[in-house]
């Protein structure tokens, strides 16, 4: 709540009670207090808005909307009544009212600091950035301090990013930010690092890589020195811009000798070395190579110095580097593929990966490094390099069991990794199902055995062994996408249980055993799993769809519509979240990161996770609240739907998905490829698409009144929300447009055929009940009243809905959970029929669940339904 107690005021003292109730949530005291300070104080203001406050909090949003507004009008200029007023707008989401306080009180108390600094920060709130720049040059000549004039040049940079013209942004507002900041340098007034950062960011916007280099390496470059290395990173990101090839090598070169374990100069270091090979350049006779020293530009040079790095970790006593032994498979691998014959000179790729091994193999990291290098070893190598790395795993004497075990954690990683990697290599695939079973059988007992080092591991430490039921795990699902025995999905299932269970953080587990679960038509398990990975902030787009894809789509509306909520508050609590991070940015000088604030906020309004949430969440309201809690006309109304109007961002559409949160150890040619995350991506624009049109064509019939017909005139309502016949008629056209794309993409088998994309894959019998409902909708099928409906869906369509989702079957237990989704689909399709012809009834109506309990058993006749 607002500052109390700073000021010797004994107001402060009179409202005192009241912030308590409001900051213990007890608003109904703060409200009776407020009432009765009021009746000594009428002139209170602030007494007024905290009141405002407690009726807001207490969903009265009218009447502390009403009750606040008075206090505006006042145009008060006390801190108290100012601070409060700015919490109850940010409650309301109204922070544009903010501004208009702030501009008051400025007018009225020219001289105050604090004014015009909240001024500022209230238009940051709104993002409007040409105001920020005249209230931060009114601030600075209010009170001359840095950091005020500094606000008012990144809000010019704001302007040039947000501008939708690239050449103003580049004429007019950038050079103008440039100007400003020159002055200051010109009169010496730069003081912070913060400054010298906005002046690099300028100039960089501007492509001025010679200026932005000559600030860092001036004595303004002086100041970087909050980050390691800021000054060499940021010359490094210039001379690579300006293709200053001879000086990024040498820089790079005496980077690496001071710490030769830093991977992104050795990238750097090879990237220069092979341009400057191809474009012949030669160091001059006399004199330094160029300003930042010696040049390398021979492949020689550059393998000895890699050697020599090397050779220099091996004379360590200490425990050696991983970049110089990386470094050295990167040169072969670059060599390869120039065909250059010096690659020989490093050394075998084998006996390169073995060193690595011996040296890291106890670390968890050994296994992603040599994965990206594994391309290095041909295919009839692969056994031997497993056999050998085998030989350096320590493991005790073969037991009666046939297996020998490790006898401490670090030579169990080193046999973790050498399983890992004969996965990675292929040869676990390579198994028939008798060897896939005996690896099973021997993952599992050292799995078990592993537990012993866990035995003092708290509940949220991963136990030691983790990985190995993980791989157990990995290969019973091989084994049920091979042969589609259905048993070997249960055993997966009590694999991940049992780790579950010694390991209950682990998120791995909690991942696979969701999909899985999902998998099976089995939802109940889910929520519970998908809530314990207490999944935080942006993980809620990035992992939410794990959880919303299934919820509807099985049938768990209760489940779906809490999921959906959860998702939906990440997103609308973005807005405010993100505007305060920014504020705090131009408070601490952090220039530079506003504008990747802006690009995460923009990237969250844009994703696809986020709009495909809204729209279900929307259309599920519809389906199951409309003539419950009001009509259907009323909810499109609540939900403010305008069908002529399409709010989804089609062209900058972003696919913010995970689509490889789970671990992996598949060969190359198993992994999820670029293709299939295209493929993917384009299903589920296609299924949202098909979504955003069912979820405006019931709107367009909601606010049309009924089933279109030639006496529906075209109708508006009071909030202004109006639909058209023709609107209809468009949109019909639109949804019968996209359900053929959505066909032919199913003709031509584009699923993603891989467990772990969890794509929303459009099925045929989906696209086939759309079809129905569009029929219905155009009039083709015109039942008088539902019952008639069966008779008009093909005969096909009605056999999907017959079946049982759980059935024996040879003594063994078989789902049939894509069952579950196909009577969600017809039960829908025949809630959108219903709406058509009656216009205000839910899914949740008898007739709607007589159709489904006909069609599905047969057993039930419709002189048997009391609602016929």
């Amino acid at each position: 709540m607002a500052a109390r107690g700073h000021v010797q005021d004994p107001n402060d003292r009179r409202l005192r009670p009241i912030y308590d109730y409001l900051d213990n949530g007890n608003n109904k005291m703060a409200i009776q207090q407020a009432d009765k300070l009021l009746k000594k104080h009428k002139d209170l203001h602030c007494a007024k808005v905290l009141k405002a406050i407690g009726l807001q909090r207490t969903g009265k949003q009218d009447e502390a909307f009403s009750l606040a507004q008075e206090v505006a009008t006042l145009e008060p200029t006390d801190d108290n009544s100012l601070q409060a007023l700015t919490i109850l707008y940010r409650e309301m989401h109204r922070p544009e009212l903010v501004t208009k306080l702030y501009e008051a009180a400025v007018k009225k108390v020219p001289l105050s600091e604090e004014y015009h600094s909240h001024l500022f920060m209230a238009y940051a709130r709104v993002g409007e950035y040409k105001k920020m720049q005249q209230a931060g040059m009114a601030l600075y000549k209010t009170v001359p301090k840095n950091p005020y004039y500094f606000w008012s040049v990144m809000s010019l940079v704001m302007q040039a990013i947000s501008a939708q013209d690239e050449k103003l942004a580049q004429t007019m507002f950038l050079p103008l930010a440039e100007r400003m900041v020159e002055k200051m340098v010109k009169e010496e007034k730069i003081e912070a690092e913060a400054e010298v950062q906005l002046y690099f960011m300028i100039l960089e916007r501007l492509g001025k890589c010679v200026e932005a280099l000559d600030v860092v390496r001036g004595p303004l470059g002086e100041k970087l020195t909050s980050e390691l290395r800021s000054r060499e990173n940021k010359c490094m990101m210039m001379y690579q811009r300006l293709q200053l090839w001879p000086e990024c090598n040498a820089l790079s070169y005496k980077l690496l000798l001071k710490n030769p374990d830093d991977w992104q100069f050795y990238l750097s270091y090879f990237d220069s070395l092979f341009h400057l090979m191809d474009k012949s350049w030669s160091p001059p006779n006399e004199g330094k190579h160029c300003v930042e020293g010696p040049v390398q530009t021979t492949v020689a040079e550059a393998v000895k110095f890699v050697v020599d790095r090397m050779e220099e970790e091996d004379k360590k006593e200490s425990r050696p580097l991983r970049g110089p032994y990386m470094a050295c498979l990167e040169l072969i691998h670059r060599l390869r593929q120039r065909g250059c014959p010096d690659e020989q000179e490093l050394g075998d790729p084998l006996e390169l990966m073995l060193q690595f091994f011996g040296k890291f193999g106890d670390k968890p990291c050994c296994i992603t490094d040599l994965k990206i290098y594994l391309h290095l070893l041909p295919p009839e190598q692969h056994t031997q390099f497993k056999n050998r790395l085998g030989e350096l795993v320590p493991l005790g004497e073969v037991g009666e069991d046939g297996f020998g075990f490790p006898g401490d954690t670090k030579a169990l990683q080193r046999h973790l990794c050498v399983c890992q990697l004969s996965r990675v290599l292929g040869l676990q695939h390579a198994l028939d199902t008798e060897g896939k079973l005996c690896l099973i059988t021997e993952l599992k007992a050292h799995y078990h055995y592993g537990l012993q080092f866990g035995k003092s591991c708290l509940k949220t430490e991963l136990q030691f062994s983790d990985t190995y039921c993980l791989m157990v795990a990995h290969v019973y699902i091989d084994l049920w996408t091979e042969t589609g025995d259905e048993n070997m999905l249960w055993q997966c299932l009590g694999v991940l249980e049992e780790g579950l269970s010694f390991s209950p953080s682990n998120a791995q587990f909690k991942l696979l055993l969701l999909l899985l679960f999902c998998r099976l038509g089995a939802f109940q398990p889910v929520v519970d799993l998908y809530s314990s990975l207490d999944a935080k902030h942006v993980q809620h787009d990035t992992i939410g769809y794990l959880l919303t894809r299934y919820a509807g789509s099985l049938g768990q509306f209760a489940a779906a519509s809490q999921s959906y909520n959860f998702s939906l508050r990440f997103f609308h609590s973005n807005q405010k979240d993100t505007s305060e991070y920014i504020i705090q940015a131009y408070k601490y000088g952090a220039f530079e990161k506003i504008p990747e604030f802006i690009a995460f906020r923009t990237r969250l309004n844009q994703s696809l996770h986020f709009a495909q949430v809204r729209t279900e969440r929307m259309l599920l309201d519809l389906y199951t609240e409309a003539d419950i809690t009001s009509s259907l006309e009323e909810s499109v109304k609540a939900m403010g739907l305008c069908p002529e109007e399409d709010d989804i961002p089609w062209d900058n559409m972003r696919d913010n998905r995970d689509l490889t949160v789970l671990f992996s150890w598949d060969p190359k040619d198993r992994e999820l490829t670029e293709e299939h995350r295209r493929l993917s991506l384009q299903e589920e624009l296609v299924w949202l698409k098909v979504r955003s049109l069912t979820l405006r064509l019931l709107a367009s019939l909601a606010l049309l009144g009924h089933a279109p017909s030639s006496r529906n005139s075209d109708k508006a309502n009071e909030n202004g929300v109006s639909a058209k016949s023709s609107t209809l008629q468009t949109l019909l056209s639109q949804l019968d447009l996209t359900l053929q794309t959505a066909a032919q993409i199913t003709e031509k088998q584009t699923q993603v055929h891989t467990r772990f994309t969890n794509n929303c894959v459009i099925q045929p019998q989906e696209i086939s009940w759309l079809q129905v409902a569009s029929r219905v909708i155009t009039g083709v099928i015109v039942p008088s009243y539902s019952p008639m409906l069966i008779c008009s869906l093909p005969p096909e369509l009605l056999s999907r809905c017959k079946g049982e989702v759980l059935e024996m079957k040879d003594s063994r237990l078989m789902t049939q959970p894509s069952l579950l989704e196909t009577l969600v689909f017809f039960v829908e399709v025949n809630c959108v029929c219903v709406c058509v012809i009656h216009g205000d009834v839910s899914w949740s109506d008898c007739v709607c669940v007589c159709v489904c309990v006909c069609v599905i058993h047969g057993d039930v006749s419709w002189s048997d339904c009391e609602c016929v």
